[in-house]
């Protein structure tokens, strides 16, 4: 009996992973990605896909996320839109997009392996990574910080640099995290701006700086410091007590996509553990919670993420960068 129950079971697990592999045979035809991925990480995300379902021609467009959107837009504009999925840096232009009705919802997306808040409630777009923004610095600094709050302590004066919101979509997202979160809100802010906080930069430029001594801390994306202390750059990266800022770098189908099928097939394959993979691969952290860090990362139970409503910071994005620019410049 039980080696007949045993077989029964082995037979219907074939027959399921034969029909998922046939629902992967059926899906074919064009589809075209417009990304903000690194050309790399694109053509590997596009290379795991075609390796899933190899019927499907796919082909990607690469540039900065205002390039990409600006594209879009004469492509809107023209009523000739050519892309099918679109995968960029930041849930807020997301959200912007979604309000323009640009986004097409995908009610039967798969996201019970993930926590709430991590996706779109109303499923027009769903995150791929989990890419936090901490303190950098440099190993011959004599304070380690743990908090965000050590930012603002006299041993840090005038050795801080950081991303400007008013340049950068990540850093903004930072900045209306952090005010959202920290109980001084703004006042941190005005904080940091007394304590000689230089905000001009990109991420590149920041760890460039602690990495040669020229500021001894910074705001800096997760990756960049973890990677470059591997290769022997003097500088420590600390996910602070209080949480993290993070982007997500979402994924959603365009609104008149020509080939929905494969479309969907895409969001399917990047919320999937096996795509997931990929994302750790490239050395990012994963959004999905049952998949591993990359090297260099603490437990993922020891990076607090701090909340954070892509729709509020939308609505809220004109007024921060005002607020901010108020303070540092």
């Amino acid at each position: 009996m039980q080696r007949k129950a045993l077989s029964a079971f082995t037979i219907a697990a074939g027959l399921i992973v034969s029909a998922l592999g046939a629902q992967a045979q059926g899906v074919e035809g064009k589809l075209v990605l417009y990304t903000s991925q690194p050309n790399t990480d694109a053509q590997q995300t596009v290379d795991a896909f075609k390796a899933k379902y190899p019927k499907v021609d796919i082909s990607f467009v690469r540039d900065g996320t205002p390039r990409v959107l600006a594209k879009l837009r004469a492509e809107f504009e023209a009523g000739s839109p050519q892309a099918d999925v679109l995968l960029i840096a930041d849930s807020v232009t997301m959200e912007g997009l979604k309000k323009e009705g640009r986004l097409e919802a995908y009610d039967k997306a798969d996201v019970s392996a993930y926590p709430a808040g991590i996706h779109d409630p109303a499923k027009f777009w769903f995150a791929t990574k989990l890419i936090t923004t901490g303190i950098v610095y440099n190993t011959k600094a004599t304070m380690k910080p743990t908090s965000w709050l050590d930012l603002t302590k006299p041993e840090a004066k005038n050795q801080i640099a950081m991303p400007s919101p008013l340049n950068s979509g990540a850093a903004l997202i930072h900045t209306i995290t952090l005010t959202g979160n920290l109980k001084d809100g703004w006042k941190y802010y005005e904080a940091l701006k007394e304590n000689g906080t230089l905000a001009a930069g990109a991420n590149g430029d920041i760890l460039r700086q602690v990495a040669t001594g020229e500021k001894l801390y910074g705001m800096i994306v997760d990756f960049m410091p973890i990677r470059e202390k591997a290769k022997g750059a003097p500088v420590e990266f600390v996910f602070p007590s209080e949480g993290v800022s993070s982007v997500s770098e979402p994924v959603a189908i365009l609104k008149g996509t020509k080939n929905e099928a494969a479309a969907r097939a895409f969001i399917d394959f990047a919320l999937s553990k096996e795509g997931q993979q990929v994302a750790l691969k490239q050395g990012y952290v994963p959004a999905r919670p049952d998949v591993a860090l990359p090297a260099g990362y603490p437990a993922r139970d020891a990076i607090k993420l701090m909340p954070f409503d892509a729709g509020k910071a939308l609505a809220e994005s004109d007024a921060a960068r005002k607020r901010f620019g108020a303070i540092f410049e």
